[in-house]
C-alpha cells in the first residue's frame, strides 16, 4: 500500500480544520455533499484524493476560498506525482 500525497494529506487536514471551524460534525458535512462520511474520513487523513470539483464544491460550502486549503505549502518545494 503507497503512503498519501503530503499534499493530499494537506488538503485533507485542512478539510478537517474548516469543518470542525463551522461546528459540523463528519456525518453533516458529508450528509450536505451528498457523500458518505467514510469518504469524509478518507479525505481528511489523506487516503484518497479529493478532486477538483468536489474541493471547489466544498470550498464554496465553507465559505473558504479554496487556495487556503493549500496555505501552509511551500511553493518552492519541487512536487512530483508519486505519493
Amino acid at each position: 500500500m503507497s503512503h498519501p500525497h503530503f499534499i493530499d494529506v494537506q488538503v485533507g487536514k485542512r478539510l478537517r480544520e474548516f469543518r470542525e471551524a463551522k461546528r459540523l460534525s463528519q456525518i453533516d458535512f458529508a450528509s450536505a455533499q451528498a457523500i458518505a462520511f467514510q469518504q469524509v474520513q478518507k479525505y481528511e487523513n489523506g487516503h484518497n484524493r479529493i478532486s477538483a470539483s468536489r474541493l471547489h464544491v466544498a470550498a464554496c460550502f465553507l465559505k473558504v476560498p479554496v487556495a487556503d486549503f493549500f496555505e501552509s505549502l511551500d511553493d518552492s518545494a519541487p512536487v512530483g506525482l508519486s505519493g
